[in-house]
């Protein structure tokens, strides 16, 4: 990959679209985790169970640090207030 198409790269990810697919794609693990959930209670399975808790909190956090950094940008979006 050339320098400019890395720089090009780099700044997506910090831009408001950038910023928006990383929500997307760490809401769409909340897919998976909550199969994991599911699943560990289930089969009565406490170790997959706090795996995936501790998984849902992990896309929580990760929601919440890209929700900030979208006010940062200075999002003029009617959702986020």
């Amino acid at each position: 990959m050339s320098t400019s198409a890395l720089q090009k790269a780099k700044g997506f990810k910090k831009s408001k679209a950038g910023t928006y697919l990383s929500m997307g794609t760490t809401a769409f693990g909340a897919v998976a985790v909550t199969k994991q959930i599911k699943k560990a209670r289930a089969d009565h399975d406490t170790l997959k169970l706090v795996d995936a808790v501790v998984s849902a909190a992990a896309i929580v956090t990760g929601l919440a640090i890209l929700y900030r950094e979208l006010k940062r940008l200075g999002d003029d979006d009617v959702l986020l207030g």
